[in-house]
């Protein structure tokens, strides 16, 4: 069974930071790309980064490029997302998802998702 749990949500003001963890079951982690994604209220769900299986290439999405940073830790089986600078225009849901394609990832879509974590950035 996979399973993906996040944490690390929270309330923080406009330029402020977080770092979102999502915590992976060992055997997804080890053969699986992972993203983070977001849906705001009354917003589609929307790609945020993406970290190859093996942790060699990231992707981003151009509003969050230069300030938010997608790692893993292979020892912890956990995908990090370090937000800096955070806008208000970031708020939203975070989820992060497990597939077996990097490709798949980062046009969107995952196979395993996780429950997601609340992130509110105040002006």
């Amino acid at each position: 069974q996979v399973q993906l749990v996040e944490s690390g949500g929270g309330l923080v003001q406009a330029g402020g930071s977080l770092r979102l963890s999502c915590a992976a079951s060992a055997r997804t982690f080890v053969s699986y790309a992972m993203g983070w994604f977001r849906q705001a209220p009354g917003k589609e769900r929307e790609f945020v980064a993406g970290i190859s299986w093996s942790g060699d290439s990231t992707h981003y999405a151009d509003s969050v490029k230069g300030r938010f940073t997608i790692s893993k830790d292979k020892a912890k089986n956990t995908v990090y997302l370090q937000m800096n600078s955070l806008k208000p225009e970031d708020t939203a849901v975070y989820y992060c998802a497990a597939d077996p394609s990097t490709t798949t990832v980062v046009a969107g879509n995952g196979h395993y998702w996780g429950q997601g974590t609340q992130v509110i950035v105040s002006s």
